[in-house]
């Protein structure tokens, strides 16, 4: 019961954050090369994460949902397991893991999906890994978990945050981000993998963490609370100007002069390698992921079962 109630207050809070205001008070959005649309999801569940291994293979993960698309329709398929699912990643179309509220990683080879004994974790929030033998989960309670090929475990932080993203350069440089929430405030938190030991690391910053991602070691992105925007250039980590105040959820990319980040009430963002810009959204929906197959195919999902894609424009 304890489970169902935290993971409740999570999804409500989540809801309210989309509610109030009518977002940050700028001047329209410019135009951009790619242009968002609405593609119809089948499911009006909040849509938590997405991430695909092509143009033709892309998997969106919600509330009880789990969708792919195969290059032209989105479908649902059964998980044979009724936890909201929160993450997903893999290797390809016949390794894919899904990660959730009930703790247990759930994995997909391709025509059948599995789950691993269960593991004493409340919830999951992203997966991530190198390899299919080097495979990362972090959540509630500061967990962090590693898959070695074989068999899950648990990584002692002795946190009582919430992590909300985990991404790496290597199997020796890997960054995992959250935040304790102790009303009102959102403190930051943020752990290093060296390849042996995973130690906190102090930012000097106030904001709570909801995304990480980069291109290498010296080029990383987090991004959370209140817009907040920070860069590592593989020395220390330095504030970057953001064009919103919204709470930013995720941020993902293709190169160091293109970088996108989404958030709360449609916010879209777009780095070009000098500066972020605020980028045109059909959708007034809360964002919750962003991936891409290339820098000319890229996908968002929020709240509602909304899902965006984005296309150069005709």
């Amino acid at each position: 019961m304890k489970a169902r109630v935290q993971i409740s207050n999570v999804l409500a809070a989540l809801l309210l954050a989309g509610c109030g205001g009518g977002g940050d008070s700028t001047s329209p959005p410019p135009n951009h090369p790619l242009v968002w649309s609405t593609v119809s999801s089948g499911t009006s569940q909040v849509l938590f994460g997405v991430w695909g291994t092509s143009t033709s293979d892309v998997w969106a993960v919600g509330n009880a949902s789990v969708l792919h698309y195969n290059g032209s329709t989105w479908s649902s398929l059964s998980i044979g397991a009724s936890q909201g699912a929160y993450g997903v990643w893999g290797t390809s179309p016949t390794d894919v893991w899904v990660v959730g509220s009930d703790g247990t990683p759930l994995h997909y080879d391709g025509t059948n999906w599995t789950r691993g004994a269960k593991l004493p974790i409340l919830s999951l929030q992203k997966v991530w890994g190198t390899s299919a033998s080097n495979v990362w989960a972090v959540g509630q309670l500061g967990t962090i978990l590693h898959y070695d090929g074989t068999s899950w475990s648990g990584i002692s932080t002795a946190q009582t945050n919430w992590f909300f993203g985990v991404w790496g350069s290597s199997a020796s440089d890997i960054w995992a981000v959250g935040y304790d929430n102790i009303a009102p405030l959102y403190l930051p938190v943020m752990f290093h993998y060296d390849g042996t030991t995973w130690s906190s690391v102090s930012t000097g910053f106030a904001e709570g963490f909801r995304g990480v991602w980069g291109t290498s070691a010296s080029d990383v992105w987090v991004v959370g609370e209140g817009g907040i925007i920070l860069h590592y250039n593989g020395t220390q980590w330095t504030s970057v100007s953001s064009p919103t105040t919204q709470t930013l959820r995720a941020v993902w990319g293709t190169s160091p002069s293109d970088v996108w980040a989404v958030g709360n009430l449609r916010t879209i963002i777009h780095y070009d390698g000098s500066s972020w810009s605020t980028v045109r959204s059909e959708t007034t929906d809360i964002l919750m992921d962003v991936w891409g197959s290339s820098s000319s195919n890229l996908w968002s999902v929020g709240t509602t079962g909304t899902i965006i894609h984005a296309a150069p424009s005709p």
